[in-house]
């Protein structure tokens, strides 16, 4: 008789191979439309957002929890909604297990061809586990501040070049523009108690396509934000801001949301994490931000926030794992949100 290990493991390589198989009827993503996707996969409160360039090149930043669930949803998002039969580039933020936990077991079904993370560096506190450390990837490489991920561009002059930036890692960020102004607030900030846990050590990404902008900062933390556009804003503006540490309030403070001025946030919240109410107060009283997107229903009985019904994807404790995908023109000029699960779509102009 088979063991239930076995079982799942013939699972998860039949969710594959039914997912590949589905490609021939879809429009591939990005080598078709010559558009730059995003998706927000659903990992219950962790994270993993899939970036897919118009090469069809892709970048996955963080891969969920540990176990199958996340890993097998990344799959299925990844092969079946975005054709892609491996992941070219996976950014680790940080070394909290909703962010790296799934990577392990992820490669074991979606081969991982290069991997950045912060290595192993002094003043560590949270590492990371022997599976991660030691599982299969082709190339592995330590991040730092003002590196750029090299991807493939397109021939086609009507197309916008990618970029992908980190602006800054272990708590150092790249020098400001030479032209930045300061920034408005500054003095004012109120700092809060320095955060001792990786979550301070994130990964900071800017990814750019012609004029649009989109913004991660994994679980950064408040005071180290107000490191970002203090005195001078490392970043520059944004269309599209996913906000940090899911969404709680001891991320996203006023500071980097104002400097930053967002047309669309969006948030990995789980059904009991994230979307705190001074981060969602933040976002609506921000007047840049036009719209803003719930991978998840806040469930919690405390009177926490939530967006309209049509921008949240999932709407159940025991949900579907839909996903929101953004979708931007070739040329940079407009993106589109879509949440498949309510019908919803808006497009927005690139600031």
């Amino acid at each position: 008789m088979k063991s239930s290990a076995s079982y799942r493991n013939l699972a998860v390589f039949l969710i594959g191979m039914l997912a590949l198989a589905g490609i021939a009827n879809r429009a591939l993503a990005g080598r078709t439309d010559k558009r730059l996707d995003i998706y927000w996969i659903d990992v219950e409160g962790g994270a993993a957002t899939l970036i897919v360039t118009p090469l069809g090149e892709s970048i996955l930043i963080d891969t969920g929890n540990p176990g199958h669930r996340d890993p097998d949803r990344i799959v299925q998002t990844a092969a079946r909604e975005a054709g892609l039969r491996q992941l070219d580039h996976v950014v680790i933020t940080h070394y909290h297990s909703d962010h790296f936990g799934g990577a392990a077991t992820l490669s074991a079904t979606l081969p991982i061809k290069h991997l950045h993370d912060n290595g192993i560096f002094e003043g560590l506190v949270d590492r990371p586990d022997k599976a991660y450390l030691e599982f299969k990837v082709e190339q592995r490489s330590v991040i730092s501040p003002g590196d750029v991920i090299a991807v493939g561009q397109s021939d086609d002059k009507n197309v916008a070049r990618v970029t992908i930036r980190c602006i800054g890692t272990r708590q150092q960020y790249i020098a400001p523009p030479a032209d930045a102004a300061p920034t408005p607030g500054c003095a004012e900030f109120k700092p809060k108690p320095i955060d001792t846990t990786d979550n301070a050590n994130s990964v900071v990404t800017l990814v750019s396509f012609g004029p649009f902008r989109f913004f991660d900062a994994g679980d950064l933390t408040w005071n180290l934000e107000k490191e970002l556009v203090c005195p001078a804003n490392r970043v520059g503006k944004v269309d599209v801001y996913q906000t940090s540490h899911h969404g709680m309030d001891v991320s996203n403070c006023p500071l980097i949301i104002s400097a930053l001025a967002p047309t669309v946030a969006i948030m990995n919240n789980g059904t009991t994490k994230g979307c705190d109410p001074l981060m969602f107060a933040t976002l609506k009283e921000t007047p840049s931000v036009k719209a803003i997107y719930q991978v998840h229903r806040n469930l919690r009985n405390d009177g926490s926030p939530n967006t309209d019904d049509e921008y949240i994807a999932n709407a159940e404790k025991d949900c579907k794992a839909n996903f929101i995908k953004l979708s931007v023109d070739p040329t940079g000029a407009s993106y589109t949100f879509t949440v498949p699960s309510t019908g919803h779509s808006r497009t927005y102009t690139t600031r």
